[in-house]
């Protein structure tokens, strides 16, 4: 190496040391190669050993171990929750997933697809979210694998059941490439031949679960039939590395001491994504993303995966992205942060949507609606470039006694209310004597009580909200909404009591993380493969551009069989 060339690379690796401070700078300092990241040493004792070691205990990684054991491999799945409070975002979700038909065009399908994943065949786009050979790439392997999603899950438990019901059936994007054709179809889950998510299943025997607990009940019936181990309270720390660069096991921690597990193979990342880490948070979300955002997932998805892959070399990829749109967010917190519940009242008749200023700003039923539904909190952050303020969060859900008296704000057997993170009673009336749901007599009252709100940053007036209200109801009356909201949803904010609760950008999930190719091998800055090691689920989605609602579990399955499959294929390097 010439005299130039050398201090060259000493002064970044001097910039990269000095500059670590916290994940934030991570994410910079860690633009080197794989060779330039420095690897840990290799423990003089391994505790356990596989040919393929899991990391995290989700969907993705359950579909990992089935298929990465059934390719022969010996495979050890490491989950950092306790058993018995196990709860991933795969279990406290909806259950749904994406399995077209197999009749449909291929061609099709993978056209719709690259079109979600990066919109690089899409004419009007100025250029795709992706590399457009990896978005191809993926594009195709996910349609060789999605047909089969509901074939799987039912080749593992025949007592497994999909249902079909509104909101959530074919393409959601209907004018992309191959949307017509591919024949798209999104399933829910159940062991009962329904799928209600105001039913709490958690604790329920198999019989009787539905939605996401039917969903993974089934993969870890095929965790255990196919001999894989699963090892709870186990925490991954750190990869670790030989001399070469390639991954030969993880540095654990378990019951406080160092648990050191040799990968004879390969190891898979599918420990989810950032939403409960603090400092990732406020790295890559946008807008206030500490207390202006909220996640009605797993508190366990602190970023875990994420920051170790890094650590190694390993690249980021649009790590900003998330599944959200606007949810109610409580004073409920997890590592600091505020949680979330879902909250589909929001777009209902009796309700409207307000800025912090008490303007209605967009049709309320974009935010609950497909297509756009888990793309809304890119209105939600919009920052007032004149004003330096972040005017939509909160915003602030208003509504009337019809709708509190007639709808649960959320659902009851889902996310963080059917995981009892949550305490919400059917009629939301334990929300309003918490505080939690502002109520008054008059529009006049419930305004200033909005603007005493602490987040609200006395921004709220009054005369706004009175006006907003107004119009509304005319455009009910009249059939015209001033912001074109469908006729269905409409229902005028009339009837005393009125109510409001701060709603913000969020979600189940974040999605951006981990940058991995088709064959799901991590890639370093430079695009090369990080030998031996995989990941799958929403650690590293797919869904780069957009997102159809149960994308996150179609991925799962689909990527994570790739993963393990491929995982397993590797030679032991030992």
């Amino acid at each position: 190496m010439d005299k130039k060339n050398h201090e060259n690379t000493k002064s970044r690796r001097d910039f990269v040391k000095t500059s670590l401070v916290g994940v934030g700078s991570l994410a910079l300092g860690n633009m080197i190669s794989a060779k330039e990241a420095s690897a840990a040493k290799a423990p003089t004792r391994w505790d356990a050993e596989a040919d393929v070691v899991v990391l995290g205990f989700g969907g993705a990684g359950a579909c990992a171990a089935i298929e990465a054991a059934k390719a022969g491999a010996r495979v050890l799945i490491l989950e950092k929750q306790p058993q018995k409070s196990h709860y991933s975002n795969t279990r406290m979700s909806g259950g749904i997933f994406h399995s077209p038909d197999p009749s449909g065009d291929k061609a099709a399908l993978k056209a719709y697809a690259e079109a979600m994943f990066s919109g690089n065949n899409i004419p009007w786009k100025l250029e795709g979210e992706q590399d457009q050979k990896l978005a191809e790439g993926l594009a195709e392997a996910f349609a060789a694998y999605v047909p089969d999603n509901a074939p799987f899950l039912k080749r593992i438990d025949p007592t497994y059941q999909t249902v079909s019901f509104g909101g959530f059936k074919g393409a959601a994007f209907p004018n992309f490439p191959g949307a017509k054709d591919a024949k798209y179809k999104v399933y829910g889950s159940t062991y009962t031949g329904k799928a209600d998510f105001n039913a709490k299943t958690k604790d329920l025997p198999k019989s009787q679960k539905m939605n996401g607990e039917a969903f993974f009940q089934v993969l870890l019936e095929g965790v255990k039939k196919s001999g894989a181990k699963i090892m709870y309270e186990t925490a991954g720390r750190e990869l670790l590395r030989d001399h070469s660069g390639q991954i030969i096991g993880v540095k654990a921690e378990r019951a406080g001491k160092t648990f050191n597990c040799k990968a004879r193979r390969s190891v898979v990342v599918t420990t989810g994504g950032y939403e409960y880490n603090l400092r990732m948070r406020r790295a890559f979300l946008e807008g206030p993303g500490v207390e202006g955002w909220g996640f009605y997932g797993s508190p366990a998805n602190t970023g875990d995966g994420i920051e170790m892959v890094a650590k190694i070399g390993g690249a980021l990829d649009k790590v900003g992205k998330a599944a959200s749109r606007m949810i109610a967010v409580l004073p409920v917190r997890h590592h600091g942060l505020k949680m979330g519940m879902i909250t589909p009242a929001v777009g209902k008749p009796n309700s409207i949507v307000v800025d912090s200023f008490g303007r209605r700003y967009a049709a309320e039923h974009l935010i609950t609606k497909d297509p756009s539904r888990y793309l809304f909190y890119k209105e939600a952050v919009h920052l007032d470039i004149l004003k330096l303020v972040y005017p939509r969060v909160p915003s602030w859900l208003i509504f009337d006694e019809n709708l509190r008296s007639k709808r649960c704000l959320t659902y009851q057997g889902i996310s963080t209310p059917g995981y009892d993170y949550i305490s919400w009673s059917k009629d939301n009336m334990d929300a309003v004597k918490r505080g939690w749901i502002m109520q008054a007599d008059s529009l006049e009252k419930l305004a200033d009580r909005i603007k005493a709100h602490p987040e609200n940053r006395k921004l709220f007036e009054s005369a706004n909200l009175v006006d907003a209200v107004k119009d509304y109801n005319a455009g009910c009356e009249s059939g015209k909404d001033r912001f074109k909201r469908l006729k269905r949803t409409l229902g005028p904010v009339a009837k005393p009591p009125f109510y409001a609760i701060a709603i913000y950008p969020g979600g189940p999930n974040t999605k951006g993380g981990i940058a991995c190719n088709a064959s799901r091998e991590v890639v370093d800055w430079d695009g090369k493969p990080i030998p031996r090691l995989f990941t799958a689920g929403e650690i590293s989605s797919a869904f780069k551009f957009v997102y159809q609602g149960g994308g996150n579990l179609s991925e799962c399955i689909t990527f994570g069989r790739i993963a393990g499959k491929n995982a397993a294929a590797v030679k032991p390097w030992c």
